[in-house]
């Protein structure tokens, strides 16, 4: 059945790809959430190894908000490993070493690199593309970001 909700069917298409990279980014940082949960080591493993939870517990979250986002627009998520690798922005390669310094600190790179993404968003789903609803939806997804990122900051921050 056609999805009529006030925005042109073009604009829903054009939001619905931009969702679908996000989608696609959430899901490939909740992977690397998950591997600093799985193989994080040090004298710190058991505070990190939790910590790392709570994070890609939340991630999943995410993920599917994205995705019933894209289908409340009238289009199909993203569902395949290798479409979230074709549309994502951020590297699932880890650059650093088992310890939660350096997981901490990739993780980090990639929620600022997503709220950079999601700011921008904010403005063009409600000017371009009319989607007011979209403008707010991205809008909790950075303000979650944006927590996200403040408590691996702070443990970061000696």
């Amino acid at each position: 059945m056609k999805t009529t909700i006030g925005i042109t069917d073009a604009h829903r298409q054009h939001v619905a790809t931009e969702l679908a990279k996000i989608v696609a980014d959430e899901t490939v940082l909740y992977t690397k959430t998950k591997n600093a949960h799985w193989n994080v080591e040090g004298a710190d493993f058991y505070d990190k190894h939790l910590f790392f939870e709570a994070q890609f517990t939340q991630l999943d979250g995410l993920i599917d908000q994205v995705a019933e986002r894209i289908r409340t627009l009238g289009h199909y998520a993203p569902a395949t490993l290798k479409s979230f690798l074709e549309l994502t922005h951020l590297t699932e390669a880890s650059k650093g070493k088992n310890n939660s310094l350096d997981f901490m600190k990739e993780l980090l790179e990639d929620h600022e690199s997503i709220i950079i993404v999601l700011r921008g968003l904010v403005k063009s789903f409600v000017d371009d593309f009319l989607d007011a609803g979209s403008s707010d939806f991205v809008t909790g997804l950075m303000e979650t970001h944006e927590k996200m990122a403040w408590f691996l900051r702070s443990h970061l921050n000696n």
